[in-house]
């Protein structure tokens, strides 16, 4: 059997050593192929009644076998939230508080293969996509 070189093995350590995140290859493949694209916009919502209309916007497109959804929540540049000592400028608005909601939230994770920003064309910084996993029910 052969050894394994140095070189290799600092690779390796290295590689065992990084935090860094590693690219969800079968999301990136998934994203190229991805058929209908249903998309919701949140702006003016409050924070609960988002919640629960995201839930209920993935479950249904899970059921319709939609695969690629765009949700629209803006940047949070018109929100309130600065006049409110006691609230977070930055967590309180949707653009992070949903995608913080679906990650906490163990049932829809089991249908969601992905959450990442959406494109320049698609809304930037002020919408996300999310791919959900192929539903193989009849």
């Amino acid at each position: 059997m052969d050894k394994i070189s140095e070189k290799d093995k600092k690779n390796w350590e290295d590689f065992l050593s990084n935090d860094e995140k590693l690219p969800n290859k079968d999301a990136f493949e998934f994203e190229k192929k991805a058929g209908k694209t249903r998309s919701l916009d949140l702006h003016g919502k409050a924070l609960d009644e988002a919640n629960r209309i995201i839930e209920n916007f993935i479950t249904q497109s899970y059921q319709d076998k939609i695969r690629k959804l765009r949700i629209i929540t803006g940047k949070g540049l018109h929100s309130n939230n600065e006049k409110d000592p006691y609230v977070s400028k930055n967590l309180g608005i949707l653009k992070y508080s949903i995608p913080e909601f679906l990650k906490n939230n163990s049932e829809l994770m089991k249908i969601i293969l992905d959450i990442k920003e959406a494109d320049i064309k698609d809304g930037g910084s002020g919408a996300f996509y999310i791919f959900l996993k192929k539903n193989k029910s009849i």
